[in-house]
């Protein structure tokens, strides 16, 4: 734990890390976030949702983990470490219709 490719996963607030992983103040903060999210949703309806929302990614172009809208808000904050501060609840919403994909054209 965490799976193969991740460096930390967050369950239930509880961070857990690959042996070796420095925990730099960008990372924590991202996990924050998600914290945050957890909180916010009771935890089940976050993991739900989460679930639910990675297999419609599933059938669109792009990552699906890339473009769930948690992992969009954690991803674009991370390096704003005062994020947490003014974060609105459920800002991840916000990130719900656009995926990575239609902002970014392909570099491949």
């Amino acid at each position: 734990m965490p799976f193969k490719g991740f460096t930390a996963i967050n369950l239930l607030g509880t961070l857990f890390v690959h042996p070796g992983v420095y925990l730099s103040d960008e990372l924590m903060n991202h996990e924050r976030i998600h914290t945050a999210q957890q909180r916010e949703m009771l935890f089940i309806f976050f993991y739900l949702a989460y679930c639910v929302e990675w297999l419609v990614r599933l059938t669109m172009r792009g990552n699906a983990y890339r473009n769930i809208s948690f992992e969009r808000e954690a991803y674009a904050n991370q390096r704003n470490l005062n994020y947490l501060k003014h974060r609105r609840h459920y800002a991840w919403r916000n990130y719900m219709k656009q995926t990575t994909h239609q902002r970014k054209t392909h570099s491949k």
